[in-house]
């Protein structure tokens, strides 16, 4: 399940290397820890030589997992399956943190209560003592340590972009509701964070914005009845243009 969710969606997201292909190379021994993934690149003939495989299924498959050794940092953070980290969370702490390293180190540092690196952890938004704790006890671990050792000798993370200070949502508060055309929800509020803007998943009064897709529902009418200022998808398109 492990290796599973590392190449989930928001994760690896390795074409051609699902759920089925990570059982049958877990059976094969080929797959034990993520950092094995690229070592598949050593066995293609082998891979080939699979039931509906085939040499050109395998070569794509080699050629997949190659272009995922540069992956953007969140994408790492959220694949290393850390309790109640969710791709947001993940995303947060990449752009807080810039390097895997730091942030281990950092959760390291964070085991006394008292030291700097654990006031900095509780005081991110959306992470309070329990989260907190749950990072600390992952990367205090020694086999998590040692998987994180390995699986960088294979992968070169990408530092997330510096947030556009000067965009016209700077410092704003958003939330998304329905179903937007034009983009995914999750690309939505990647970009939003990019122009750095905060996403939050509920209205309040704090909230700037609410960017309401198809069939929006509660939240655009909650965010009427606080005065929040609504916009369609064409509108908000239209806002950061």
């Amino acid at each position: 399940e492990h290796l599973i969710h590392f190449v989930s969606k928001d994760a690896f997201d390795i074409e051609g290397l699902g759920s089925k292909q990570i059982i049958l190379f877990y059976k094969l021994g080929w797959l034990k820890q993520p950092s094995d993934i690229f070592l598949l690149t050593r066995k293609e003939k082998e891979i080939a030589l699979l039931d509906r495989m085939g040499g050109k299924s395998a070569a794509k498959l080699i050629k997949a997992i190659n272009a995922k050794r540069k992956i953007e940092l969140e994408r790492l953070i959220f694949a290393l399956g850390i309790r109640h980290i969710g791709i947001s969370t993940a995303r947060l702490l990449a752009q807080i943190y810039q390097t895997l390293e730091d942030l281990q180190q950092n959760c390291i540092s964070a085991q006394d209560k008292d030291h700097p690196s654990y006031k900095e952890l509780i005081s991110i938004d959306q992470i309070g003592e329990s989260i907190a704790t749950d990072l600390i006890m992952f990367f205090i671990n020694r086999e998590n340590q040692q998987l994180i050792s390995k699986l960088l000798k294979f992968i070169s993370p990408i530092k997330p972009a510096t947030p556009d200070l000067n965009s016209p949502i700077s410092g704003k508060i958003l939330v998304f509701t329905g179903t937007l055309i034009q983009l995914s929800r999750a690309e939505a509020k990647a970009q939003a964070e990019r122009l750095g803007a905060k996403v939050k998943s509920s209205v309040s009064k704090k909230t700037d914005y609410v960017i309401a897709g198809r069939d929006a529902g509660i939240k655009a009418q909650k965010g009427y009845d606080l005065g929040v200022t609504v916009l369609s998808e064409n509108e908000w398109i239209e806002l950061l243009s």
